[in-house]
């Protein structure tokens, strides 16, 4: 019997791609606040590892869990789920 590993993925938008073969990402997720119950967005940021997809700054791209590649990189991006736009 074969066990897939199921990696945890996060969607998130493309904030940074200044570095060579790695892209900071943005993942935002709203809570509701503890005591006031209003809807709040926390937000945190995460490097993660470019090979086959080539993302550019405003992307909403899917990132996945890999094995460590250095001390903050430890995600991958899969795919490109929205390109962005650019007006003007």
């Amino acid at each position: 019997m074969e066990n897939k590993r199921i990696r945890q993925s996060l969607t998130g938008e493309v904030i940074s791609t200044k570095m060579d073969k790695t892209v900071n990402v943005r993942v935002t997720r709203q809570i509701s606040h503890p005591s006031y119950s209003k809807i709040v967005k926390r937000y945190k940021n995460y490097l993660a590892h470019v090979e086959s997809v080539i993302p550019s700054e405003g992307d909403i791209v899917k990132i996945a869990a890999i094995k460590p590649m250095s001390k903050r990189k430890r995600w991958q991006v899969n795919q490109i789920v929205r390109k962005s736009v650019k007006l003007g």
